[in-house]
């Protein structure tokens, strides 16, 4: 079992940065891969960025360029710095955890509780 707690939501202006964290704790060393995703009101839950832990990184195309994910393996968290927000950046965010547990490898997910990020025009 996984347990994340996420922090750092908020509201901001247009241009302006936030930066979210994500405390991990449980079974840490299965975790695979963690990220963050999104939900605007009225759309599907989306992937913003994700960080396996060898290190590779992913981004969504929309914030490629702005957002940038990190890691502090000593805290087991995991950083979304967030820079030049626009208003379709508002979203509830939430942080992902993937693990693989066993030689299959059986594999599960696990999310926090969300954190709301606002951007106003």
């Amino acid at each position: 079992q996984v347990h994340l707690v996420e922090s750092g939501g908020g509201s901001v202006q247009y241009g302006g940065s936030l930066r979210l964290a994500c405390a991990a704790s449980g079974n840490i060393v299965s975790i695979y891969a963690m990220g963050w995703y999104r939900q605007a009101p009225g759309k599907q839950r989306e992937l913003v960025a994700t960080m396996t832990a060898p290190g590779t990184t992913t981004y969504a195309d929309s914030v490629k360029g702005r957002f940038t994910i990190s890691r502090d393996n000593a805290k087991n968290t995991v950083y979304l710095q967030m820079n030049s927000l626009t208003p379709e950046d508002t979203a509830v965010y939430y942080c992902h955890a993937d693990e693989r547990v066993g030689v299959t490898p059986d594999q599960y997910d696990y999310w926090g509780q969300g954190t709301q990020v606002t951007v106003s025009s």
